[in-house]
């Protein structure tokens, strides 16, 4: 993967970055996503999660809001959490 050159980013580093996770609405998903967060931004607070279930309230939607200091950064995080075995999908 090419490194794309600041001045082409729409991104600016470091900023709040919002990652929308969904999963399956069990004990542990929260907790779990704040783990993999803390991994590429150890100032991530847990307690920032926004949690909305779905209208069956199988699913849990978590917003969580990173500091974003890189594309790669940024890219490992989304790797890390689309890897994960509780996680559907990452927006």
């Amino acid at each position: 993967m090419r490194e794309i050159p600041p001045e082409q980013s729409l991104i600016e580093y470091p900023s709040r970055f919002p990652i929308k996770v969904m999963g399956a609405n069990v004990d542990g998903f929260a907790q779990a996503i704040a783990e993999v967060a803390m991994r590429f931004d150890p100032a991530f607070d847990p307690a920032t999660i926004e949690m909305r279930p779905s209208k069956s309230a199988n699913y849990l939607g978590l917003t969580i809001t990173v500091t974003a200091t890189s594309r790669a950064q940024l890219d490992d995080l989304y790797r890390a959490l689309t890897a994960h075995p509780m996680v559907k999908i990452v927006i």
